[in-house]
Order: C-alpha cells, then sequence, then structure tokens
C-alpha cells in the first residue's frame, strides 16, 4: 500500500547550512571597509588643515628685509648705562643703520626685553625687527616715516665682560635665518 497522495507540496531536506556565518563576515568586511575610508578621509583632513596652517604663518610671517635699508632708533627704558649703545653696536654689526641712540625720551611705560615702535609705514621692518629682538612689544603710532624705534625693556637679558655689556636677548643672525627660512618653507607649502 502506498501512502494517499496529499496536496502539501513536498519539503526539502535542510542543506546543512546556517545563513549566519556568511552575514557575519559580510558585516566585518563591511565594518573593515568603513574604517579604510574613515582614515583615509581624515588624513585628507589633516593634510587640508596643516595647508592651512602653513598659509596663515605665510601669511602673517615677516618680510625677509635687507638691514642696511632699516632705519632704527634704540633707545634705553631701563636703569642700566650703555646698555642702548651695546644694543646698538650689536644691530649696527649686522648691517642695521641705526639713527640715534639714547634713553626713552617717550612716558611709555615699557614691559618685558622691550618694546618696538613704529608708524604705519614701519609694519614691515618692525616686524622684521621682531625676529631680532623675540617677545620685544608691538606700538604702533602716528609717525609718517618707515623709521623704527627699538626700546629696550627691564627684562632685557645682557652680562657684562669686564667693561663691555654683551646683550643676550638679542636672537642670532643664525636663529634670524632659520626663523625666514620656516617662513619660506611655510609659503613653498601653500
Amino acid at each position: 500500500m502506498s501512502a494517499p497522495p496529499t496536496d502539501r507540496p513536498a519539503v526539502r531536506p535542510r542543506s546543512g547550512r546556517r545563513p549566519i556565518p556568511p552575514l557575519i563576515f559580510l558585516l566585518v568586511l563591511a565594518l573593515a571597509a568603513l574604517a579604510v575610508w574613515w582614515n583615509v578621509l581624515q588624513d585628507e583632513e589633516d593634510r587640508d588643515a596643516a595647508q592651512a596652517a602653513a598659509c596663515t604663518t605665510a601669511s602673517a610671517a615677516p618680510p625677509s628685509l635687507d638691514p642696511t635699508t632699516l632705519s632704527v632708533r634704540v633707545f634705553n627704558a631701563t636703569d642700566t648705562g650703555g646698555l642702548a649703545q651695546a644694543v646698538a653696536a650689536d644691530l649696527q654689526g649686522r648691517g642695521f643703520v641705526v639713527d640715534e641712540i639714547a634713553n626713552d625720551p617717550s612716558d611709555r611705560d615699557v614691559t618685558g626685553v622691550g618694546e618696538i615702535r613704529h608708524g604705519p609705514r614701519g609694519n614691515d621692518a618692525a616686524a622684521f625687527l621682531g625676529l631680532v629682538l623675540r617677545g620685544a612689544g608691538d606700538f604702533l603710532d602716528t609717525r609718517a616715516t618707515a623709521q623704527i624705534d627699538l626700546v629696550i625693556g627691564p627684562d632685557f637679558a645682557f652680562r657684562v665682560e669686564g667693561d663691555t655689556i654683551v646683550p643676550e636677548s638679542l636672537a642670532s643672525p643664525e636663529d634670524v635665518a632659520a626663523a625666514l627660512g620656516t617662513v619660506s618653507s611655510a609659503a613653498a607649502a601653500c
């Protein structure tokens, strides 16, 4: 006797495969692809930020000027006699044109290592001189000339060797050249 026919469809035997492991594999693969793209996009953002920083540095950087074209007056706002003369001699040795050496004629209270005073026409020269006396304050006044004043402040470092005052707060010519080199490499990165 044979089994009576039924309207039920035949049940297919199971193959023994479960759909979960391939789905987990695809999920892991998708996460790995997402991580790779995330890193690619982050690296691109970092490069863009570095380029923007380089461009900002280059645009705000002092120009490379010839010291022989700058007219500087050196004023002493400290109680140390002869300090302005020593600084002026150092600047002249670097090629700066020093027009006047004196005690500070203004009533301004100078703090820190010093102050660079200039008019609008002396902005570039003041920025360049700021490389020589790092940390100096910047004071914009109303003078119509490009002449700049370097006023030595109470925190200006120096040492005395015998009868000679040796300024120590002035950056070396090598440090100034290195700072200008950094600026030019930042401009090249723009």
